[in-house]
């Protein structure tokens, strides 16, 4: 009988379990959020800063999902150029993947899907800004397992508005994942580096 397991659902444990997914044990592995980062300019600092406060002063209240989007995502995406060629932004897509012998699918949506071939970067919200992003790392690497292409690696972002992590996945040989450190809008200057890693890994496929 065939187990369907929703996104949102799944975890680590069972992502190893039917796609025999790795966490890699070797530091450089995921390199491309901690070398070559680009420099930002005095108006993307500015602008970064303006978000930072703006966050703040929402959270304040509870923040739902369109909130995040709307104050802390969409500036990021802008300033990382993904709202430019050769860039793509779908919302809402409908993701499904199927281990080996079949026996388990995985189905669920992608909140926002930037992408351009090969390189594929996933964004996956927390339902609410003071949730975890624990719950949401498997969710994606879940759906970067639906990617079809095995020859380059596929980076995801996950963020609850609050904080935020990088995953890269290469699907060659057993599928292998390794994260980021955790980011937090309250921790000084961190705000600046998650830009600057979007910005590295819009570079990459240009």
């Amino acid at each position: 009988m065939v187990q369907v397991i929703q996104g949102k659902d799944i975890t680590i444990a069972q992502l190893i379990d039917e796609f025999g997914l790795q966490l890699a044990d070797d530091e450089q592995f995921f390199w491309e959020w901690r070398q070559n980062l680009p420099e930002l300019t005095q108006l993307e600092q500015q602008l970064l800063d303006e978000v930072k406060a703006e966050y703040l002063h929402l959270s304040k209240y509870p923040i739902l999902k369109p909130v995040v989007k709307m104050v802390v995502l969409s500036p990021l995406l802008r300033l990382a150029e993904f709202y430019q060629p050769p860039f793509y932004i779908a919302s809402e897509q409908e993701v499904e993947i199927s281990s080996e012998d079949e026996g388990t699918i995985v189905r669920g949506r992608i909140d926002i899907l930037v992408f351009h071939p090969p390189l594929w970067v996933l964004v996956i919200e927390a339902k609410r800004a003071q949730y975890s992003l624990v719950p949401a790392i498997p969710q994606a690497l879940a759906y970067m397992l639906g990617n079809s292409d095995t020859s380059k690696p596929t980076f995801g972002f996950v963020t609850n508005g609050q904080e935020f992590k990088f995953i890269k996945l290469i699907k060659q040989d057993k599928p292998t994942y390794a994260l980021s450190h955790t980011f937090s809008l309250d921790r000084d200057k961190d705000i600046y580096t998650v830009v600057k890693v979007l910005k590295h890994l819009a570079n990459l496929v240009q």
